[in-house]
């Protein structure tokens, strides 16, 4: 029985099969399904978790080289919840795109882990090192 770390057996899965470059998205609450990819949904109730949790989470087990967020998350959220988000990516490169071409990437992921985060635009793609 896995007593510490990541205990959630549809996240260790997906994680078991993210590669060297590839990608996993943490979605919050209001993102949208995506039939072509894995989903694990995890949310409970608003802000339970968060994206921030799923990263610190993911960050402990896994080395990511690279992320993605839309430019939108910069102009709707403090500098507190931005300072949040670089802190918890600390080390990992920030790319910001429009949220459009943001969204053009979730189908190459191999899987998109939902939460029940409120805070505006939190999505965040991470790359495999």
């Amino acid at each position: 029985m896995i007593n510490h770390g990541l205990l959630n057996p549809q996240i260790l899965s997906l994680l078991a099969r993210v590669r060297h470059t590839n990608a996993v998205v943490i979605a919050d609450r209001g993102f949208p399904f995506w039939p072509m990819i894995e989903t694990v949904d995890v949310s409970v109730v608003d802000d339970l978790p968060t994206v921030l949790q799923l990263i610190a989470a993911l960050r402990a087990n896994h080395n990511f080289t690279q992320a993605y967020q839309a430019e939108e998350f910069l102009k709707n959220n403090t500098p507190a919840v931005r300072q949040k988000f670089a802190t918890a990516l600390k080390g990992v490169p920030m790319t910001y795109e429009p949220h459009v071409e943001f969204k053009k990437r979730v189908p190459l992921a191999i899987g998109l882990i939902r939460t029940g985060d409120t805070t505006q635009y939190a999505n965040t793609i991470l790359i495999s090192g």
